[in-house]
């Protein structure tokens, strides 16, 4: 399905109170996790505020000049924005606003989330300055005078990609399995205080995306949750899929395209393919 799709795939799908119930893909590889890395800093915020470290009620005013790039949320807006840091982490899950995602990672501090990572048993998981190293690391990896430039540079299929534009080693990365720990982490309680951890899990289900990870399950008797992250040829989702006998799975897939297109409809539509039919691989074996 990958290579029909023109895409190489990493694919950690498993029952969510089985988990050595899998579906697997190379579910141990490193790999850059764009907006993925939200997940992780969710987690750190709600322990923080579980410990009184942090109010998530505590209002923080984003100035213009504090915008950092992205297609939605504060990051396309011109004037100074005042809200929660609670709203912000809402902000930044449903529709991955990069600014608000810059701000509360200030609030919680990169090494915090990184500790908490290692607490978790994510070892290979480390966001480092999110999406603001991601860019900065960026401009410096394709010598272009500016970010657009930068990223028109990697989007252009008759260009050579610099080899460490896709490092996994100076941007926020992850491992398909790191990923499905701690989904799983959040839907039994075990991440945060269940206060949170029901928090958490309300702002992943109202993500509006449906062409990755939804796409494989269109049905109104199924409840996906989800988190997409996209960088250059990279098009991931990680999230968990609840079907309407209350079965629950972990499904975190990533994917990195042949092509640099910013449009590639059926490299997105792997993603919901692919999970759906571990899922079903999974269904099949509780039958037999």
């Amino acid at each position: 399905m990958f290579d029909d799709a023109g895409v190489r795939g990493w694919l950690h799908v498993a029952e969510l109170h089985r988990p050595e119930a899998r579906v697997t893909i190379d579910p141990g590889e490193r790999l850059p996790m764009a907006s993925v890395y939200k997940v992780p800093l969710m987690v750190a915020f709600c322990r923080l505020a579980d410990a009184g470290l942090i109010d998530p009620r505590r209002r923080l005013t984003l100035e213009p000049d504090e915008r950092v790039p992205g297609p939605t949320g504060v990051s396309i807006l011109r004037d100074p924005v005042t809200m929660s840091l609670r709203d912000m982490v809402v902000l930044m899950m449903t529709i991955s606003d990069n600014t608000s995602a810059d701000a509360v990672l200030r609030a919680v501090g990169p090494d915090v989330v990184d500790a908490m990572c290692l607490e978790l048993g994510m070892p290979d998981t480390h966001v480092l300055g999110g999406v603001v190293s991601t860019f900065d690391r960026l401009l410096a990896d394709t010598g272009a005078g500016s970010l657009d430039a930068a990223l028109a540079h990697v989007a252009d299929n008759d260009t050579v990609v610099p080899p460490g534009v896709y490092d996994p080693a100076y941007k926020a990365s992850t491992t398909p399995e790191d990923m499905a720990r701690l989904l799983r982490a959040i839907w039994t309680g075990q991440a945060a205080s269940e206060e949170r951890c029901a928090f958490m899990r309300g702002v992943m289900r109202a993500q509006p995306w449906q062409h990755r990870l939804a796409s494989g399950f269109p049905y109104d008797d199924v409840t996906v949750y989800g988190k997409t992250g996209t960088f250059g040829s990279m098009r991931h989702e990680a999230g968990v899929v609840e079907l309407a006998d209350g079965s629950t799975y972990t499904a975190v897939v990533f994917t990195q395209a042949a092509r640099s297109d910013n449009k590639l409809p059926r490299a997105d539509a792997v993603i919901g393919a692919a999970a759906r039919t571990a899922v079903e691989e999974l269904r099949g074996r509780q039958g037999t």
